[in-house]
């Protein structure tokens, strides 16, 4: 075993080189496993420390290409793209293999949302394999498969971290021509406890279990980080970098397996045939392969890699770029994580004690504002203001009276949750309505009609309560109404021009809803129906991360789930559960499990 242990990095290979099976793997606080020695089995025969990557770094680090061939890629197939890390190259590879009668292996989740390394022939477990998981996977027994495949003559393709995918070349001793090693741009693992204790934190709060969880969703686009976790109970969340729990936990670098800071495996010659990750700055290096739904950093570093890239190339769109244009934004290829200054063993004791959003409070908190974040933001609101009002006398009174003089707004102007305004943007607020604003409203946006003096209105009645819990955005045209007594909420999104919104009850629209052109919205019926429990008005719930296509109507009493895509005219008149597709007159759900990017 090595003799300082915060070498180890996990990797599992010396307890599958053992043939008594004297080491086993013993979890410790932080959730990582070190390897231990049975002494009453051990015959010292040192296949542990031969079979160990870091014990023979040196005899690792080679390949065949003096300098490598990057490339940036993104896969042809949307749909694989969209639920990809980055931009699909994985599935190629792997469909590939498949296609070839192959066995694929690399990290799933586990019903636990810990990880652990597989393998198997099946396409069917392509869903699973693909997309990064963000912790340390368990490996124990995953090499023995994979030696035992290729002596029986079966093409193997392999991913994983640079240290397993390094063990793996120790542990099989010798070189295969079925087999293709691939890792990726590895910035360190994290602990699987800290991930399974974010999982319970959202668990508490959304009172529901996590059946779903994508490390870097797309629907908010690839640079936002976004982590997305479905509940049991049908909600939804969407955790952006910066915000999200664990977002903040890895980003600290406090819950990475201590060899991940002095990491052996950076820089190059790589040590597997093909690596893969992120191409962050591809919008320099090609921009024409960046939409914000993701882009593959390619980088061949063998002839093996060149050759099975060859054959997959067609499945994709490339551009062959410097290494010099990778390592930019990609500096992980480089550098090992810098170790933070902290107490180790106090945060980690206190991840025993405390829930999540108190251990990110105490140890990776929001960061403050630099003044240089702050200027550059409070000249985004002037240039807003400037360019809503247009500098013309009327909306630049509008401004100052709703955001300052009126008793029943509440604005932050510290935070910049104001009302902005257009020319020609009607309010009739009454004294005793209120508007809450945690977030801002750019109201009467124009599209392509810039001088169009089309009007957009909003009226809150006596009693009426409108609440904004995100940035909205409001297309000219729009005609809002929230009548005496009704509560409005907007969790934050907006749309095009001409939305029609009714409120005489409760309307409750979530965060990140979008809609298109001549959208109608209702809670409220203005004339009565002799009919047996006719109601006026009938309360509309619309879930997070809803698309309202143009041209539809939501009728009173409608209650729309998370994830929803509502077609072009189409008329919904009855519930509408999670992610799916809805179309017609009255809507039906024409297609389920659905994605989408705002």
């Amino acid at each position: 075993m090595l003799e300082d242990e915060k070498l180890c990095t996990g990797c599992n290979a010396c307890g599958d080189a053992c043939p008594r099976q004297a080491i086993i793997f013993e979890t410790d606080i932080e959730g990582f496993w070190y390897p231990e020695i049975d002494e009453a089995r051990c015959n010292n025969c040192g296949l542990c420390k031969k079979t160990c990557p870091i014990v023979n770094i040196e005899n690792l680090k080679k390949n065949d290409l003096e300098k490598p061939i990057c490339y940036a890629a993104i896969n042809k197939n949307l749909e694989i793209r969209f639920d990809s890390t980055s931009g699909g190259f994985f599935s190629a590879l792997a469909e590939k293999m498949y296609r070839n009668g192959g066995y694929v292996g690399g990290a799933i989740y586990n019903e636990d949302f810990s990880a652990t390394h597989f393998i198997s022939n099946d396409k069917q477990d392509l869903i699973k394999l693909r997309s990064s998981k963000y912790l340390q996977s368990g490996a124990i027994g995953f090499y023995s498969k994979v030696k035992v495949l290729l002596e029986n003559g079966q093409n193997v393709l392999v991913c994983g971290t640079p240290c397993q995918m390094a063990a793996l070349r120790m542990f099989l001793d010798k070189n295969y021509e079925n087999l293709l090693i691939v890792d990726f741009i590895c910035a360190g693992v994290a602990s699987p406890k800290a991930h399974r204790k974010y999982f319970d934190a959202l668990e508490d709060k959304y009172n529901s279990k996590v059946i779903y969880f994508k490390a870097k969703n797309k629907e908010m686009g690839w640079r936002n980080l976004t982590k997305k976790s479905i509940f049991a109970n049908g909600k939804s969340y969407y955790g952006i970098k910066g915000q999200d729990l664990y977002s903040r936990a890895y980003h600290s670098h406090k819950i990475n397996r201590q060899s991940c800071y002095n990491c052996k495996f950076k820089g190059f010659p790589r040590i597997a045939d093909i690596s893969m990750g992120d191409y962050w700055g591809v919008e320099k290096a090609a921009p024409e392969l960046d939409d914000n739904i993701g882009t593959s950093a390619v980088i061949i570093n063998n002839q093996k890699g060149k050759m099975f890239f060859e054959a997959i190339q067609a499945k994709l769109k490339t551009k062959e770029t410097s290494l010099e244009s990778m390592l930019e934004g990609n500096q992980a290829l480089l550098k090992s994580r810098e170790l933070p200054i902290y107490d180790r063993k106090e945060f980690f004791e206190d991840m025993d004690n405390v829930n999540f959003f108190e251990l990110a409070e105490k140890h990776f908190p929001l960061p403050k504002e630099s003044k240089k974040t702050m200027l550059r933001r409070w000249l985004g609101y002037a240039k807003m203001f400037r360019d809503f009002t247009q500098l013309k006398m009327v909306p630049m009174w509008q401004f100052f009276k709703l955001n300052f003089f009126t008793k029943g707004i509440k604005s932050n102007w510290k935070k910049g949750y104001l009302i902005y305004p257009t020319p020609y943007s009607i309010f009739e607020i009454a004294k005793d309505s209120s508007i809450t604003l945690n977030g801002n409203i750019r109201f009467g946006l124009k599209g392509r009609f810039k001088k169009s003096k089309l009007e957009s209105r909003l009226a809150v009645d006596k009693g009426g309560r409108l609440i904004i819990n995100g940035d909205m955005r409001f297309g000219y045209g729009c005609n809002i109404e929230v009548h005496e007594n009704a509560e409005l909420i907007f969790g934050g999104g907006g749309g095009n021009t001409a939305l029609v919104l009714i409120c005489g009850e409760k309307i409750h629209m979530g965060a990140n809803t979008y809609y298109g052109r001549d959208v109608s919205i209702r809670d409220v019926n203005t004339h009565i129906i002799a009919q047996q429990g006719y109601k006026p008005t009938n309360p509309v719930f619309i879930g997070d991360n809803v698309w309202l296509c143009s041209n539809c109507a939501v009728m009173p009493g409608v209650k729309i789930g998370d994830g929803v895509i509502i077609g072009a005219h189409s008329v919904v008149m009855s519930p509408i559960p999670p992610r799916c597709l809805v179309s017609g007159h009255p809507a039906k759900v024409i297609d389920d499990n659905i994605s989408w990017k705002h």
